[in-house]
């Protein structure tokens, strides 16, 4: 259960296009809130909010460093939803080429 609440977080946190192109700034190195705010032409708090909502779903992690507060991205919590992601994806893979073999031994039989 506690699994489940942590993949809750963090796909909660990844719905939201803001927070995404967060993660994806935070790949090319750590940035402060005023970095991440100003392209998103959003206020400091609102920036905050979002850091807040990736922080609290382990996706970046936070640093005061003198008045600024630096935003490096974390990788568990996407570790944990990549491996959700990746049984699916395995179990859809093997479902279809099960039925993928069945068209084809019907196909074959056919003639």
């Amino acid at each position: 259960m506690v699994q489940d609440a942590l993949l809750d977080r963090a796909f909660s946190a990844l719905s939201d296009a803001t927070r995404r192109s967060i993660l994806t700034r935070l790949g090319n190195g750590p940035a402060s809130i005023g970095e991440l705010a100003e392209p998103a032409g959003m206020t400091l708090t609102g920036m905050k909010k979002h850091v807040k909502v990736l922080e609290d779903a382990g996706l970046v992690s936070t640093e005061k460093i003198g008045r600024t507060r630096q935003v490096r991205l974390g990788t568990e919590r996407l570790d944990d939803a990549m491996a959700w992601i990746g049984f699916y994806q395995r179990l859809w893979e093997r479902r279809l080429d099960g039925l993928d073999a069945y068209f084809t031994l019907q196909k074959g039989t056919e003639k």
